[in-house]
């Protein structure tokens, strides 16, 4: 039985992974990956994600050159989240900053930039 097969992969064959920088901890990103874009993963050492929205893989990095290259991936007790751990190259949002959680909420529900922005978006994916 592979890894794949213990997986447990929710109604739509989907598991999140949450991508953490190797070097110094950070939660980089979430995303989605169903059983191919982790095989896929596992085999190239690119990380494979699977698009809800545009309903296709998408190689992190691939338009952007901001690549993952996957240093370890592990799954949670329940087998229904994956941590991948990366070696990541310039910005892992697509908003341009290294981290997707660039915001800080306070109890107040008020927002703060906790990043600076590392590219503009527009320059690297034309918006």
């Amino acid at each position: 039985m592979s890894i794949l097969d213990e997986l447990k992969y929710d109604d739509d064959d989907l598991v999140p992974a949450i991508v953490q920088d190797d070097e110094n901890g950070a939660v980089l990103m979430m995303a989605w990956m169903n059983r191919e874009a982790c095989r896929r993963t596992l085999e190239s050492g690119r990380v494979t994600f699977w698009s809800r929205s545009r309903q296709k893989y998408w190689i992190k990095g691939e338009t952007s050159g901001h690549v993952q290259k996957v240093r370890s991936v592990a799954m949670d007790c329940d087998g229904d989240c994956l941590l991948i751990r990366v070696e990541q190259t310039g910005a892992a949002c697509h908003e341009g900053y290294r981290s997707c959680f660039f915001r800080t909420i306070s109890p107040d529900g008020a927002t703060e930039e906790n990043q600076d922005r590392l590219v503009n978006p527009d320059d690297v994916y034309g918006r």
